[in-house]
């Protein structure tokens, strides 16, 4: 039984790793050698016998695939979690009748001084990859992702008598739990701006508030 618990603790790990390696040689060094964090090359080129091998420490744990000679273009697949917090100055109306969720303009009844709606969701992303051979290369990722929200719940913060209240509602009727995206990802070795779109609504009932996620940002890949 021992065997089998590692042997299904090992497949899960070599799913999760991320990897990059050039595809050159038969008897590189690095050829695909299991592990995590394998050579750290994040802050300078890795020594010769090791420069074919990068390891990439994202929100994102993605293995990746080369498919042309030297790497130039690979995929990417892994796993993915995302956690969103997303401030806002509403109320969050749910309707357990009718199953929708509506925003509504804060009103002189609601003592809250700061809202947010959380969300935790679980992916599997996939990539298609271009870069350039040298140890600082141009690179281009364009993918997408499809997963599961797990949570979604609005938070209120408001200051009782002087001491702070946090309250929590987890009752959405109408949450998507299907989450599918695009995204696209550019940049230059370690540093790449990205952006992301969701295709499908927070919440699917035509008559709750229309919301699709939109993100911008920058992606900085440690290993």
């Amino acid at each position: 039984m021992t065997k089998y618990i590692l042997g299904f603790l090992v497949c899960c790990f070599a799913l999760t790793a991320s990897a990059q390696y050039d595809g050159k040689g038969a008897d590189e060094i690095s050829r695909y050698r299991p592990g995590a964090f394998w050579f750290f090359t994040g802050m300078r080129p890795a020594k010769t016998a090791k420069l074919n091998k990068y390891d990439r420490l994202n929100t994102n744990f993605i293995f990746d695939i080369p498919l042309t000679k030297g790497n130039k273009v690979s995929m990417g697949i892994g796993v993915s979690h995302q956690y969103t917090s997303i401030r806002h100055n509403s109320h969050l109306m749910v309707d357990p009748i009718a199953k929708t969720t509506v925003f509504m303009p804060k009103d002189s009844l609601d003592v809250f001084s700061r809202s947010s709606l959380v969300g935790n969701s679980f992916s599997i992303p996939i990539e298609l990859r271009f870069r350039n051979e040298n140890w600082k290369h141009f690179k281009l990722h364009i993918g997408g992702k499809i997963g599961y929200q797990a949570q979604l719940s609005s938070k209120y913060v408001s200051k009782i008598d002087g001491h702070k209240r946090v309250v929590r509602d987890n009752g959405f009727y109408d949450a998507n739990k299907l989450i599918y995206s695009a995204h696209v990802r550019i940049g230059m070795r370690n540093w790449a701006v990205f952006a992301s779109y969701n295709f499908n609504k927070l919440f699917s009932n035509k008559n709750s508030t229309q919301l699709n996620a939109v993100q911008m940002g920058l992606s900085i890949s440690l290993f």
